[in-house]
């Protein structure tokens, strides 16, 4: 009972919140008409279709997904509807003499005032609880994520209707504040059809920034101490935290922040080296989740320290896993991506998330990334990008320190040993990123004859710093330029210490045998680990090629590749 009492002052709270924004102008646009018959209606539909909605949302499951996203729209074109006929007398006539099967589902009556019955403000109210989406404070988090860990029963959607009549009652006492000022304007002012007319506007102007997703970023810049606050309070006051054992004497509890369980790792189309992983394996265990794409240089340099931290920490009580998300189309072919974990030497299990599946659960937003999740499957430390490997590796200790109750002595630094292109950039040095070859994201492109998507024959030209040009005979597609006839170059102006290429071989898979220079001459020592002292190499696979490796001192140079055999495929160059 105290929870339920708990939900429903934390509802009451969000009067005070921003969540409570985009619903006012519909809860408002009832100010002005009957109690009983159009707001208690419209407030009864609001707290039914947010409780059934979050208790969907409790279950889990795509068809929720598909479900929610279609009620979404269904609400935005109800509520937009009703919008135009507060604005058009014209509308509200034709919405008064609907059909029967449409009559009955979108209003009994709609007035020259715009006012509406009984059946039509109860759906217009569950139209508008689709689409409020409440702060989720401490006292709503904690019901929901009973609900995931315990499973969904009546006592969750008990909750939340506890919760969204505590919402629904600070709302009627607005309406009534609004309903007075409403009265009173009216009857000095004499101009209701103007009023009517502001307010179906500002209902449009809401349900199109609801549509457009604008409201979720507004109310994302927006806090809320007071209401977070007070509920918090009444989390503590209560005692309604999750019941956790008090530390005895000596064991060791980490201070990491929780951010969130780590969702489902199910998605997966394939998986490598291992089986989909079970809960049990990982019971009781701190999991590394590495996500990376295997021609991503920046996820290259990461991979000495994943081994390196699998192999110590394994007998420790760490498991890692790897979850592969293609950028290039080649990435999602499996025998790509199994040879590149064979060529890296990865011994854990790899999720092929070709769908982003995993990727969007983990609402991820970056190539490399790293997730750290401790015994209770809880996310406590991430990173997004290279680097923080310190800051990574001290929150694995710590977490295993956590997980076995006491604080070790084991809080060294681990140095791997990375050998070619997983050696870290040289950042001092590095003046020249990422440039994408294919016509759908290239820049710095400086032949004299431009851009094609037609097959062309281009001419080299002298390009300055992070500009590149074509020689022989090409095809520009969305993400790659193609070598028609044997000949071809590519030269491109650079200053890092390392140069890569991303390369494949023909349509055919036949090996593409390549030359590289710098300023016209051999590479010698600054020849990078896939390419010999004179500059030979060949192409094999689709991969990142590591090409140029500069020796002290690093400069600003030309860089020229030529291809012996037609079909190339050229992708991206990296540096570092």
């Amino acid at each position: 009972m105290t929870l339920y009492l708990a939900a429903f002052l934390a509802g009451m709270l969000t009067i005070v919140s921003p969540c409570i924004l985009p619903v006012l102008p519909f809860v408002f646009a009832r100010a002005d008409r009957s109690f009983v018959s159009s707001t208690l209606p419209f407030l009864t539909g609001l707290v039914a279709a947010f409780a059934a909605a979050a208790s969907l949302a409790a279950v889990g499951g795509g068809w929720v997904v598909r479900l929610s996203a279609a009620a979404h729209v269904a609400a935005l074109v109800l509520l937009g509807v009703f919008a135009v006929a507060l604005m058009s007398q014209r509308v509200a006539a034709l919405i008064s003499v609907p059909s029967v099967w449409l009559g009955e589902a979108l209003a009994r009556r709609v007035d020259r005032r715009g006012s509406t019955g009984v059946v039509s403000s109860l759906g217009l109210g569950a139209a508008t609880g689709l689409l409020w989406t409440p702060c989720a404070g401490p006292i709503l988090g904690l019901v929901l994520t009973g609900a995931v860990l315990s499973g969904p029963s009546p006592e969750t959607t008990g909750l939340l209707v506890a919760y969204a009549a505590g919402a629904a009652m600070s709302l009627a006492a607005a309406v009534a504040a609004g309903g007075a000022l409403y009265a009173r304007l009216r009857g000095g002012l004499a101009f209701s059809e103007q009023v009517r007319r502001i307010k179906g506007a500002a209902m449009i102007a809401v349900v199109a920034a609801i549509a457009v997703g604008f409201e979720s970023d507004l109310l994302a810049s927006l806090p809320s101490p007071q209401a977070t606050r007070v509920e918090a309070a009444l989390v503590a006051a209560l005692h309604l935290e999750p019941t956790q054992p008090a530390p005895a004497a000596g064991l060791y509890r980490s201070s990491l922040p929780v951010e969130r369980r780590l969702p489902s790792l199910q998605g997966a189309s394939h998986w490598l080296n291992a089986g989909p992983p079970t809960n049990e394996q990982f019971r009781g265990k701190v999991l590394l989740v590495h996500v990376w794409t295997y021609s991503c240089i920046n996820c290259i340099r990461t991979l000495p320290y994943i081994r390196a931290w699998e192999v110590r920490y394994r007998d420790q009580g760490l498991a890692v896993i790897g979850v592969h998300a293609p950028e290039f189309a080649f990435e999602r072919d499996i025998d790509n991506v199994r040879s590149a974990v064979r060529r890296f030497a990865l011994p854990y299990p790899i999720a092929v998330d070709n769908d982003f599946r995993i990727w969007r659960a983990l609402r991820n937003t970056s190539w490399p990334a790293l997730y750290i999740v401790d015994a209770e499957g809880r996310i406590r430390h991430h990173q997004f990008g290279e680097g923080g490997e310190a800051q990574s590796e001290a929150a694995i200790q710590d977490l295993l320190a956590e997980g076995a109750v006491r604080r070790t002595a084991e809080v060294s630094v681990t140095v791997p040993r990375p050998d070619g292109p997983e050696i870290p950039a040289d950042l001092g040095e590095l003046r020249s990123g990422e440039t994408y070859l294919g016509a759908d994201k290239t820049e710095g492109f400086v032949s004299p004859e431009g851009l094609s998507r037609r097959t062309q024959t281009y001419s080299p030209a002298g390009p300055k710093l992070n500009q590149w040009s074509l020689s022989g005979n090409w095809s520009f597609g969305p993400d790659a330029v193609r070598l028609d006839q044997e000949g071809g170059g590519i030269t491109y102006r650079f200053r890092a210490r390392d140069l890569h290429l991303v390369l494949g071989p023909g349509a055919d898979g036949r090996p593409v045998r390549f030359r590289v220079a710098l300023a016209g001459q051999p590479p010698r020592t600054d020849h990078g680990s896939d390419i010999t002292p004179d500059g030979d190499g060949i192409v094999t696979e689709t991969r990142l090629y590591h090409l140029v490796r500069q020796s002290s001192p690093v400069e600003e140079r030309t860089f020229e590749i030529y291809f012996q055999d037609p079909g190339v495929r050229a992708y991206a160059f990296t540096f570092g």
